[in-house]
């Protein structure tokens, strides 16, 4: 998992000063978590995208945003609670789930989002 920053998340998800429009910078699927150091749920989510990011290597890339450190990134998406997990598919628009979210839950919403399976994880 990688911490973005305005300038990186321009890089590897969304350019918003160069488009208006939603344009994914990345190739494969995406999740980024917004989260603040002080959030618990956040701080219970994080081993659960560690391991999700270990099971779906090279299919699913997952970034964090420090809100507190990104108010802009926070707001770009309208971000009003956290733990917030923004899902962005190769194509198409991205979609936004508030709230922790249990393992199995987030693996559900990979298959349903990405249309990738569990089995093809790890």
């Amino acid at each position: 998992m990688e911490l973005l920053n305005a300038t990186t998340f321009k890089q590897k998800v969304f350019d918003f000063d160069v488009n208006k429009q939603w344009k994914f910078a990345g190739t494969i699927p995406t999740i980024v978590d917004f989260y603040a150091e002080w959030c618990g749920p956040c701080k219970m989510l994080t081993p659960i995208l560690e391991e999700i990011a270990k099971e779906y290597a090279g299919k699913v890339q997952i970034f964090k945003v420090n809100t507190q450190l990104n108010p802009e990134l926070s707001s770009l998406f309208s971000i009003r609670g956290i733990p917030a997990l923004l899902f962005i598919p190769p194509e198409g628009k991205p979609s936004l789930s508030s709230g922790f979210m249990p393992k199995q839950a987030l693996k559900n919403a990979i298959q349903d989002l990405f249309k990738i399976d569990e089995k093809a994880g790890g």
